[in-house]
């Protein structure tokens, strides 16, 4: 049998791989890794171990009660469980009385299969998905300020033609390998890399200029850039007047980031950030690129702004080569975030509270508008309310861990203990699995055929290339059946070619238009760039060049100002903690943890500290090291390492039990996005 041309299960490179039992192997004819033979990173060689892994789930599992053990049952036994739960419940507490929550690594199709059930078998407003981790305040600020939200505004091609990029809290070489090669290619042609991080990381020791930023205060050094930008006259004045509003309020706002004064806020030398200015300013071409480092903050969609509105001023947003993006981070987080499993969404990136999106979805499901329920709770607060008075009493969980990848993972451990019912379909036992009343097991990613949306608007398509154990079924398939025994209106395919020619019809008209995109043409153009609204449509490799997404097609620059952390750090908590992930893991470390290799090379969380910091603690490396802060505390080894900031320390988040980074974690939501601290809290140290 010959290897499947299919996708890798991990970021949202979506690196193309060749796929067939005991085989992983690059495709050179997919951008983000093709090229020169093609190349994976470790994860992505090592992706086929994790079909193989001893503990696959393989049947259903059900407790007969709360106390009691999870033991095998027939699928029979374990849906009707399910559907006999759910109708108790929303009998006797409301529709809202059941919650879903989804995951960024969803296919498209299970996206947009899992927001019709809740809305139109469920009929639960309280459906939102891990996603809102993860990509929220980029999305709400490209939003605000485009119109539109896509990743990349261009190839990632591009990236290698640019004459300067900064990147605003992005570890790449870690995080997605392969992007590296775009920066290595960059820089042979004699462009530079400007990278923002609190840590000398290796995307950091690759750059022409890092700026070592204080945790929490990338807003305030991007008004500074652009107060330096416009002082030394580096402002493209034609643009503005051409293609934006908002400057002269925006202008108003930067006059009072002197260089000094930001300077004092976030550490960054004057100098650094006159040569940061300088370098995007004479370039031809430049891109201005955050990610997870810039976001993830109580105050992340006001921080994506700050980096927009530099952008913007620079004339870079809308010409070829040039502009402003973020780096998607899960698998399928673009698809993930236009199709309807969000709480505030639907299909197509449409907004749940609007009539006509209502009217035009509806007709395609074949229901009243009148019958879809309004927005619901976004992901921590849906999280927070589980189990509480007026909350939902029982959740449905694909595709997600929350109990290590959620803020304050302890609060959120006692909410899924206290609901009536938890359901979750996964491929392994996770940690969230295991407390689970029902585990469904679900095909993996090589198993089963769909889309996903990788970080430049590329819509791919895996492809099934092994077999999946006989007694698995795929989350369609447990949709439908669920469905089926919920008796709802409309028909839920199983077959994922059926559900994306649903989706297409469903998102035509909307933002994220996939109505002119089939799985042929997927395949023989090596993916097709959303929106697409006709089959006899291009497809958009770049947006925004003629106009933006908005209703007179100018960008907005809009105002914001630096607000430092939600928890700053005092007497008793006087060192910042901020977390990420490292090159071998992935996310909540479910699936890496279970791969020999990548368990190897980093078998156990940490904690990296500066020395010197260390030796004013006391801490010697390799000493275990307790973490207190607010909500918790953890515990993990000391790693000593100069790349990190003397007041700051760092932790990656892929590990469970006593060493969970979000034990730590602020919950503290943007007002916006309603995306959570997790970049920075305060914490102090000590031995253990």
């Amino acid at each position: 049998m010959s290897p499947i041309p299919t996708h890798c299960p991990y970021c949202a490179l979506q690196c193309g791989m060749l796929v067939g039992p005991g085989t992983v192997a690059p495709r050179d004819d997919v951008p983000a890794n093709g090229g020169g033979g093609g190349a994976l990173c470790q994860k992505g060689w090592t992706a086929g171990d994790l079909l193989r892994t001893p503990d696959r789930l393989t049947v259903p599992l059900m407790r007969a009660h709360r106390d009691a053990p999870l033991e095998p049952v027939s699928w029979d036994a374990a849906l009707d469980r399910i559907a006999a739960e759910v109708r108790r419940i929303q009998e006797a507490y409301g529709r809202s009385a059941v919650a879903v929550f989804g995951g960024g690594g969803l296919t498209n199709e299970k996206a947009y299969q899992l927001g019709k059930f809740a809305r139109v078998a469920l009929r639960t407003p309280n459906i939102d998905y891990n996603g809102r981790f993860c990509m929220s305040s980029a999305a709400a600020a490209q939003n605000r300020a485009f119109g539109l939200d896509r990743g990349l505004p261009v190839p990632i091609t591009d990236v290698a033609a640019a004459g300067a990029i900064l990147l605003a809290g992005g570890n790449v070489a870690e995080t997605m390998p392969p992007f590296v090669r775009h920066l290595t290619a960059q820089r042979e042609r004699g462009g530079k890399l400007i990278v923002i991080d609190p840590r000398e990381t290796p995307t950091a020791r690759r750059a022409d200029l890092h700026l070592q930023v204080t945790p929490g205060t990338d807003l305030a050094l991007a008004n500074g850039l652009l107060h330096l930008a416009i002082t030394e006259g580096l402002v493209d004045k034609a643009y503005l007047d051409e293609r934006t509003a908002g400057f002269e309020a925006v202008r108003t706002v930067v006059n009072g980031y002197w260089p000094e004064r930001v300077e004092r806020i976030t550490g960054v030398p004057v100098t650094a950030m006159r040569a940061a200015v300088r370098m995007l300013g004479d370039a031809a071409d430049a891109l201005i690129l955050t990610a997870r480092g810039a976001e993830q903050h109580a105050t992340g969609t006001d921080t994506v702004t700050a980096f927009i509105n530099l952008a913007l001023a620079l004339g870079l947003p809308g010409r070829p080569g040039s502009g402003f993006g973020c780096l998607t981070g899960q698998g399928n987080g673009q698809g993930g975030r236009e199709h309807g499993q969000k709480a505030d969404q639907l299909p197509g990136y449409r907004k749940i509270d609007d009539p006509a999106a209502r009217e035009h979805v509806a007709r395609v499901w074949g229901i009243d508008p009148g019958d879809l329920p309004g927005p619901g709770l976004s992901a921590t607060e849906l999280l927070n309310a589980l189990g509480t008075p007026g909350g939902p009493r029982a959740l449905l969980l694909f595709g997600s861990n929350p109990v290590v990848s959620a803020p304050d993972a302890g609060r959120v451990e006692a909410r899924l203990d206290a609901l009536d019912l938890l359901v979750v379909s996964d491929f392994v036992p996770s940690e969230t699995a295991v407390r689970a009343d029902v585990v469904l097991p679900t095909a993996q990613w090589a198993e089963e055929t769909g889309t996903v949306t990788n970080l430049e608007g590329r819509v791919l398509l895996r492809r099934a290339a092994v077999p999946r154990p006989p007694e698995v079924r795929t989350d369609l398939e447990i949709i439908a059946a669920l469905a089926g025994r919920l008796a709802a209106p409309g028909r839920f395919s199983a077959e994922p070619a059926e559900v994306f020619d649903e989706l297409r019809a469903a998102s035509a008209g909307g933002l994220a238009d996939y109505s002119g995109i089939t799985y042929d043409r997927i395949v023989a153009e090596t993916g097709v760039f959303w929106p697409c609204p006709g089959q006899g449509h291009p497809g958009t490799p770049r947006v925004f060049l003629d106009r933006f997404a908005t209703p007179d097609g100018r960008a907005r620059l809009v105002p914001v100002e630096h607000r430092g952390p939600a928890e700053d750090v005092c007497a008793d908590y006087p060192i910042y903690l901020t977390t990420g992930r490292v090159l071998a893991h992935y996310q909540s470390g479910a699936q890496t943890r279970r791969v020999r290799a990548l368990l190897d090379a980093v078998p156990e969380a940490y904690v990296e500290i500066h020395p010197d910091l260390a030796g004013r603690l006391e801490i010697g490396e390799g000493d275990e090291v307790r973490v207190t802060g607010r909500r918790g505390h953890a515990v993990a080894k000391a790693r000593f390492s100069t790349a990190i900031r003397r007041d700051t320390v760092f932790m990656p988040f892929h590990w469970a039990g006593p060493a969970r980074a979000n034990l730590l974690t602020n919950p503290a939501l943007d007002p916006t996005s309603r995306m959570p601290e997790f970049k920075v809290c305060a914490v102090r140290l000590e031995k253990k």
